[in-house]
């Protein structure tokens, strides 16, 4: 097993408690199931280049990304893109990576139960091939139809309703302007730029 846990935020304490606490656990299964010509566990502290993950993803037979809580986990999209068609890996997910939203074919654990994880990585090792493929390219078609474009146009939709319903205006005027309508007083008095309505999205002119 590889594990790369590049340095960041360590001036953090809590980040800092986390890193000595991995290089702990790393020393001690090393030291318990490890012997002279093999070791269960590479621990990587440092950064690698986009080509070197790249090239490290696409060996592995199983990509685990388990976080016990993420925005969205892009390592989850770059090992299923990095992989060979003709043999690709098997990806397992945390259930509380926002990635599991969209790679439904991966196998989903709840990383809090370590039993069922165990499991899915047994399941991973031991997947037929035919199995893998068919996960794959169910993965890999969400990432084509889903991408970078695609993402940043939902986004922005999303804000524009948010807009709409006067989300972004009443949080605007709740945090610069706390008891007051902020920017509608601006606009009384000529310091802030009127309302554009474009399609149903509330706009600020320049």
């Amino acid at each position: 097993m590889l594990q790369i846990t590049p340095k960041s935020r360590s001036e953090i304490p809590e980040y800092a408690h986390i890193q000595s606490e991995l290089e702990r656990e790393a020393g001690r299964i090393n030291g318990k199931l490890g012997d002279v010509d093999w070791t269960p566990l590479r621990y990587i502290n440092k950064s690698m280049s986009h080509s070197s993950l790249a090239g490290l993803y696409r060996m592995s037979r199983i990509g685990l990304v388990t976080p016990l809580r993420d925005g969205m986990n892009l390592v989850a999209k770059e090992y299923v893109a990095a992989q060979a068609p003709d043999n690709p890996g098997v990806l397992i997910l945390s259930q509380f990576a926002g990635a599991a939203q969209e790679l439904k074919s991966a196998l989903i654990v709840n990383p809090y139960d370590i039993e069922a994880t165990a499991a899915a990585i047994a399941r991973a090792y031991t997947m037929p091939l035919e199995e893998r493929k068919d996960r794959w390219q169910a993965n890999m078609s969400v990432l084509r139809a889903n991408s970078i474009h695609d993402w940043a146009s939902h986004f922005l939709q999303a804000l524009a309703n948010d807009a709409e319903a006067g989300v972004f205006d009443r949080a605007l005027d709740e945090t610069r302007f706390p008891g007051f309508a902020g920017l509608d007083r601006l606009r009384v008095v000529g310091a802030a730029p009127p309302r554009l309505r474009l399609d149903s999205v509330t706009a600020v002119v320049p």
